[in-house]
């Protein structure tokens, strides 16, 4: 069987195709394509098309589909949603909605309480608090936030964090906290731990699908009554 995994959540994307098998939690990787951020809407379709083809498949081998849900850029959060979700309509295959916070902790070697982080841009961060409690099952999420640089420096003490963003992680390590860097998952990593929900029944309805920006729009926030 062949599970389609997308990341459009940030200023560059992936998609990969990995075979995996009922009953075997590991999804073994066939190829990542790496998208060009800014043309997402461009690309994707024509991309999947493409690395099926490569390998010799049409959509109908396709079993199972993980999608990175957010946070990330609004823009490119919709375009992968969308794709996977018209993908999914017609083929009525499962679906794994998969946080990037998740499978930036389950990318580390921390075991335990594991606080996942992302710059958000405006001295503010994207945190997701996790339990890894087994490697071969999917995080625990705690909860998931929009906290400022300052309160984030409190609430890290004596906690192991992890991060794919080198200046965040040179800030963190500075300020004392134990903070170890990675390399960005990608779409291979969200085609792993996106297996291991499928596998545990973590699946959402195509109609269920959508993205989970943690901040809200800027339409959103300027659009509010004044007090």
């Amino acid at each position: 069987m062949l599970l389609l995994a997308v990341d459009t959540s940030g200023k560059n994307g992936s998609v990969t195709l990995a075979r995996v098998a009922a009953g075997r939690l590991v999804a073994e990787v066939v190829e990542t394509i790496p998208l060009a951020g800014g043309t997402f809407s461009a690309q994707l379709v024509p991309q999947v098309s493409a690395l099926l083809k490569k390998h010799g498949y049409g959509k109908n081998d396709l079993a199972a589909f993980a999608v990175v849900s957010g946070p990330g850029s609004f823009t490119g959060l919709r375009v992968g949603l969308a794709a996977i979700k018209a993908l999914v309509e017609i083929l009525q295959k499962p679906i794994a909605a998969v946080s990037l916070l998740g499978t930036i902790a389950q990318s580390g070697r921390f075991c335990g309480r594991v606080l996942a982080v992302l710059d958000a841009g405006r001295n503010e961060v994207y945190v997701g608090d996790y339990e890894i409690r087994d490697e071969q099952a999917p995080p625990h999420m705690h909860r998931e936030r929009l906290l400022r640089r300052d309160e984030f420096l409190i609430e890290a003490k004596g906690n192991q964090v992890v991060t794919p963003d080198t200046a965040l992680a040179e800030f963190l390590q500075s300020a004392g906290i134990q903070c170890e860097l990675i390399a960005h998952p990608g779409s291979a990593a969200v085609a792993r731990l996106g297996w291991r929900c499928i596998q545990r029944g973590e699946t959402v309805r195509p109609e269920d699908l959508e993205a989970n920006y943690i901040r809200r729009s800027d339409a959103e926030i300027f659009s509010q009554p004044k007090s």
